[in-house]
């Protein structure tokens, strides 16, 4: 296996060191962020797991001990990020991010292997994410290296909230927000990046299962020459009036169809789409309406070393009457097979399950993100 390797310091015994309970005057209000003390003590150094029902674990917010913060000016660089308790955020009633959605957020996870180490996978594909977010929403990123650098320690700080191997894994959310006061419309004065982690394991209620989805003709995702192709938080409130309405009729998400001509098909509400026919594995090429996702990048090139053919392509959305499978990618979701669509009252049906290619490709992206499969592409960084 291929190691990035941190000999990183036992961070959390350093914020042990100074106190059993790690109250916020403790550790350090930063900047106007105020944290709220947990109900509950750090426990010590000899707990290796915090008290949690691992074999029910769902995706849900899980609060963990610490979160990472740092701010800077408009025109300046970020400096070093602090770890404050997890707890609310103090933001003025004018900040960028309140009145105009200034504001950007990524998605990464963290896994614990048989040995104990800890491994992120990509994250430097996030950073570069974020900072091509930033561009578009005129803000200030955080530089690649502090971007790793947080979430490693987010990480470590919140280490026995890991699940234990083939559990889930520990969900790191990375916000780059306008924290800056601003009345009229502008960039903000002032931005604030920050890390909280949560565990998780599946993403759908189905679990496993596969998904069953609507294609939306009434609602558009993005539109062209918008902000589709990144992680902005505007982007997402929007979906929900749609997908709130296709769960309320038993579907498990919404597939959405390009703006300009509702021939062809563009992303589910929060992750990628493929479809499969024979050997042949096509997704809808990204165009600036496609969130380019980092689970994306890697399952196409994935499937192209399994010997798969991968198209990125328009893809209409009569192909979908010809697919064997579906599938769809993204952190969260991971490699998550659908059962069914549904296209204005007609529902197909697809492959699933044993010998699927969906399967294959989920069980080696996750063999390499738990550590179980060989990284020979260097895309795993481990640390403890």
């Amino acid at each position: 296996m291929i190691h990035r390797t941190l000999n990183f310091p036992s961070l959390r015994k350093l914020l042990l060191q100074r106190g059993y309970y790690l109250s916020s005057s403790k550790i350090g209000a930063y900047n106007g962020y105020t944290s709220q003390p947990s109900p509950l003590p750090i426990p010590s150094d000899e707990e290796e797991y915090a008290n949690v029902d691992w074999d029910n674990l769902g995706f849900g917010l899980m609060p963990t001990d610490f979160m990472y913060v740092t701010k800077c000016d408009a025109g300046q660089s970020f400096g070093d990020g602090q770890l404050n308790r997890y707890g609310n955020i103090e933001l003025s009633p004018s900040a960028g991010v309140l009145n105009y959605g200034q504001g950007l957020f990524e998605g990464t996870k963290a896994y614990r292997t048989e040995n104990g180490k800890l491994l992120l996978f990509r994250p430097e594909e996030n950073a570069i994410r974020m900072k091509m977010g930033a561009e578009r929403m005129c803000m200030i990123p955080p530089s690649i290296d502090q971007f790793v650098d947080a979430l490693k320690r987010t990480v470590l700080a919140n280490k026995r909230w890991v699940p234990p191997p083939g559990k889930g894994s520990l969900y790191l959310r990375p916000l780059l927000l306008g924290s800056g006061p601003v009345l009229g419309l502008a960039p903000a004065p002032e931005y604030t990046f920050l890390v909280y982690a949560s565990p998780v394991r599946n993403y759908f209620k189905e679990g496993s299962a596969p998904l069953n989805l609507y294609v939306e003709e009434d609602f558009d995702r993005a539109s062209r020459r918008g902000t589709g192709s990144v992680k902005t938080i505007s982007n997402y409130a929007p979906v929900l009036m749609a997908q709130n309405r296709a769960k309320s009729r038993g579907f498990s998400d919404v597939l959405y169809l390009d703006s300009n001509s509702k021939k062809n098909l563009e992303e589910v509400s929060s992750c990628n789409i493929f479809i499969s026919k024979g050997k042949k594995i096509s997704t809808p090429a990204i165009s600036g309406t496609i969130l380019p996702g980092i689970t994306r990048k890697s399952v196409i090139e994935i499937a192209s070393d399994l010997g798969y053919q991968v198209e990125e392509r328009v893809v209409a959305v009569e192909e979908l009457a010809e697919a064997d499978e579906v599938f769809c990618t993204g952190t969260a979701v991971g490699v998550a097979p659908v059962g069914s669509i549904t296209y204005r009252n007609t529902r197909m049906d697809y492959k699933t399950g044993v010998r699927s290619i969906c399967e294959e490709l989920c069980k080696t992206i996750l063999g390499i993100q738990t550590g179980s499969i060989e990284d020979k592409k260097g895309w795993i960084v481990e640390f403890d």
